[in-house]
């Protein structure tokens, strides 16, 4: 393999997007996907396939940063722009980060509970120590390749579909052909969905993760080293549209897959795990919940990490501390302890008196609200020639990232106004 890439194997080019488009289908991934399909049946299965392109296009920008500066997303913030910015913009990181850790958690310890019986918030707790310790200690990118192999679990969704009785006319209109109706449910629906797809964690972590490729392969940013360009913006790109085009594709069959069965069967309000894990019954029988705590335990034990990791990234970028999951814990202990505290703060809401599976929906809404003026700051970045020098993006990038803002501006005031 060269330095830059080239003669790369196909599975050697994927890796953050790959990554992150899998921890996109985290429990409250799950959750809200679960829901919409109880609730609304096929009638906003639409949002995957229009949503496609939006993430995508975000996403690819995100990584461009990255691998453009050699810096994460709140260090290029720090270097150029007023420290209100800054700090306006890793406060609501963490906000939604704390949020998403707390409903995620919530959610394995509930599921666990339910197949080995036992006190929910010490599950939960457990689940915590775990993932911190883990990305502490185990190199991410090997516990990353182990836990990849959980999401697999997610896949039963596909074999529901081919044996359930689908209404394909149905499914497949609804999927082209978009369908809305003004009121408050589908108001909330539609900015979990979008929240819960394009979140705010994702971009400070594929741009974390990117800066990281390059020191794992020993490789300059590409404003140092413009030769190398072209083949890293082109290994991005399908990194990125693999990975995200993952994370779609299992969404839409979650949503198929509930309407299907859960919608069909006279279900539209899910208020438990036990519940969303009927959908599963078709081709799991008795089976179905065990194989739904797989998929929930280990999405959520992909994305707290990730969840935990970009929040720390962000506050090691505003501070100036080293970081990176490639440091040992004695070089980047403020990280380190970044991660603790995040993770830690995601535990301590549990002790409010939630429904999990309520959690993981409204997760899923404060990523949609709080997304879109991070997304602003974001496409900043990516189109300033003193941060990103002749490597600013190309006029269809911005176009695409441009409009998934707008897209998630217009959601969040639907939803608002509704």
């Amino acid at each position: 393999m060269s330095e830059h890439g080239q003669h790369r194997s196909p599975l050697e080019v994927l890796g953050p997007g790959l990554v992150t488009g899998a921890a996109d289908d985290d429990p409250s991934g799950i959750g809200t996907y679960s829901q919409v399909g109880a609730q609304f049946g096929y009638g906003l299965a639409w949002t995957m396939f229009f949503g496609f392109p939006l993430l995508a296009s975000i996403q690819a920008i995100c990584a461009r940063i990255g691998a453009t500066t050699g810096m994460g997303i709140a260090r290029n913030l720090r270097q150029h722009y007023p420290p209100w910015l800054l700090r306006s913009v890793v406060l609501l990181l963490l906000v939604a980060n704390v949020i998403n850790l707390g409903a995620d958690l919530g959610a394995m310890g509930a599921v666990l509970a339910l197949v080995v019986p036992g006190p929910v918030l010490a599950y939960t707790a457990a689940f915590g120590l775990a993932s911190v310790l883990l990305e502490v200690f185990v190199s991410y990118t090997r516990y990353a390749r182990i836990l990849k192999w959980t999401t697999l679990s997610l896949f039963a969704y596909v074999g529901v579909v081919f044996v359930a009785d689908v209404p394909w006319g149905t499914a497949i209109v609804s999927v082209l052909v978009p369908s809305f109706t003004f009121d408050k449910d589908h108001a909330m629906a539609l900015v979990a969905i979008f929240g819960t797809t394009i979140s705010p964690y994702l971009f400070f972590w594929q741009a974390g993760q990117e800066v990281e490729e390059q020191h794992r392969r020993h490789i300059k940013p590409l404003h140092v080293s413009p030769r190398s360009a072209g083949a890293e913006l082109r290994r991005i790109r399908t990194d990125t549209l693999v990975g995200m085009g993952f994370s779609h594709i299992t969404a839409l069959f979650i949503i198929i897959a509930t309407a299907a069965t859960l919608n069909a069967g006279g279900v539209t309000h899910i208020t438990s795990a036990a519940q969303a894990a009927e959908a599963l019954r078709p081709i799991a029988g008795q089976f179905a919940f065990a194989l739904f705590a797989v998929g929930i335990i280990g999405t959520g034990l992909l994305a707290v990490p990730i969840l935990a990791g970009s929040a720390a990234y962000a506050v090691s970028e505003t501070f100036g501390w080293t970081e990176g999951l490639d440091r040992k814990p004695r070089e980047a202990k403020a990280f380190y302890g970044a991660i603790a505290a995040a993770t830690a703060g995601g535990i301590l809401l549990n002790l409010v008196n939630i429904d999990p599976m309520r959690a993981l929906y409204w997760a899923a809404v404060v990523n949609g609200l709080l997304a879109p003026p991070l997304m602003v700051v974001t496409m900043l970045i990516a189109r300033n020639k003193a941060i990103m020098g002749d490597l600013v993006m190309g006029r269809w990038l911005e176009f695409g990232g441009w409009l998934s803002t707008a897209v998630m501006f217009v959601v969040a005031g639907v939803f608002l106004l509704s």
